[in-house]
């Protein structure tokens, strides 16, 4: 690649931390690894990000709004209201195919494992990451169980983390067709 088609400095940095950070662990992965990943120096990387956990919060950040696209986008392709709350499973399936190298399971539940009580620029992303969950589940719900929305956001929010954990565990195969089962079973109850 000529010099002036290489990525910049700072994309290849944030393409070192989406290959490496959430496969091999975030902790895990030393800063010499990522600067070798990225062909930078470790001034580079300061400059850029502050720090590993700055490289890691941009990460996150670039992952949750490529997230947030495909998951609108599929609630607006959606053809009622059951389509709509079950497009995080169609939105999870386009996003694992899509542009990111798959990670071991989910990035943010990745990052909240190892940063059990985050703060900063890491913890703000996670807490993103989790208040969109939760009130898009809502929003979606209300339609399908009124005042009972509560509880189908919160069953239709484990059968996702179910489905993310299924990735790391292997199995079942087609975690998100099950996951995506168990969240159309709790519309049927809260519908009955």
């Amino acid at each position: 690649m000529a010099p002036s088609q290489r990525p910049s400095a700072r994309d290849r940095l944030l393409r070192a931390a989406e290959s490496v950070l959430f496969s091999r662990g975030i902790r895990a992965t030393p800063v010499d690894d990522l600067l070798r990943e990225a062909d930078v120096s470790a001034a580079t990387l300061y400059a850029q990000f502050g720090s590993k956990d700055g490289l890691l919060a941009e990460a996150l950040r670039r992952r949750l709004a490529d997230w947030q696209t495909i998951w609108d986008r599929h609630v607006v392709e959606a053809g009622d209201d059951t389509a709509r709350l079950l497009a995080l499973f169609d939105a999870l399936e386009a996003y694992r195919v899509g542009t990111h190298p798959p990670a071991r399971w989910c990035a943010f539940l990745t990052t909240a494992t190892e940063f059990p009580d985050p703060d900063g620029p890491v913890g703000e992303v996670l807490a993103a990451d989790s208040e969109l969950l939760d009130r898009r589940l809502l929003h979606l719900s209300r339609p399908l169980a009124g005042d009972h929305a509560q509880e189908l956001a919160d069953e239709v929010a484990l059968a996702y983390d179910g489905t993310l954990a299924a990735f790391l565990r292997g199995r079942p195969a087609s975690a998100i067709d099950v996951g995506r089962r168990l969240a159309r079973a709790a519309i049927s109850a809260h519908r009955a």
